[in-house]
């Protein structure tokens, strides 16, 4: 069978590789916080999302537990996501400023965004081999996404996650060769896309001015230039 994105989406939403996070995600799902006590929890790993012609591919770590966990859609329902959206609306890559479910008409313009970990850790906190286990799903995402010019890595464990799909595709990457700081842009030496790295948007980062709208929506700006030139 063909391998697409739609082959991919099945795969990851029906994936039971890592029994701590499966056991996580559906305890999540069946408590829920009380602002949410009415909804229907996702409560499954979650696929990436956006446009099949991206030229820019977004890598998060993992799935908020009361955002994508809840919606089913990354970065969808919590304040990361906010943070997210309304940059890439406010530099073309997306058609409205907000997201708070899967049917609120957002729709990404030469964007994917995917995941690290593709189920809700606790704590935030994936461990390294849930991090690898997934692995392979980021590598198949980017082999399907033809166009892919630039890569946002959100933060130092979705860079450093990149950087192992690239060096297991046959890149020349030795650990610790490429800094994580923010708005750093590397190009690595396969001749594959540019990476540019930001802080996540996180409510730690964000509540804190580690990272700012202006700052993240700057990594935005600085992905578009390279995508128009």
């Amino acid at each position: 069978m063909r391998d697409t994105l739609k082959v991919l989406e099945r795969e990851i939403t029906s994936c039971e590789r890592c029994e701590r996070l499966r056991r996580h995600c559906a305890e999540v799902a069946r408590v829920k916080r009380r602002a949410y006590r009415g909804q229907q929890y996702w409560g499954r790993p979650v696929a990436g999302f956006g446009d099949p012609a991206a030229g820019l591919y977004i890598l998060g770590l993992a799935p908020g537990a009361h955002g994508a966990n809840r919606t089913g859609r990354v970065f969808t329902g919590d304040r990361s996501g906010d943070w997210l959206y309304r940059a890439l609306w406010q530099t073309g890559f997306a058609n409205q400023p907000a997201s708070t479910h899967r049917g609120d008409g957002l729709e990404l313009k030469n964007a994917w965004i995917g995941a690290s970990v593709r189920c809700a850790p606790p704590d935030n906190k994936p461990l390294p081999e849930e991090l690898a286990a997934c692995r392979p799903y980021v590598a198949r995402e980017l082999r399907l996404l033809k166009n892919v010019r630039v890569v946002v890595a959100l933060g130092r464990l979705a860079f450093a996650s990149y950087l192992a799909v690239r060096r297991e595709a046959g890149a020349r990457i030795r650990p610790g060769e490429w800094e994580f700081r923010h708005g750093a842009l590397h190009d690595l030496s396969d001749g594959g896309p540019r990476v540019i790295t930001s802080y996540h948007p996180s409510q730690q980062n964000t509540s804190t001015r580690r990272l700012t709208e202006e700052m993240l929506r700057a990594v935005f700006e600085q992905a578009a230039s390279f995508l128009e030139g």
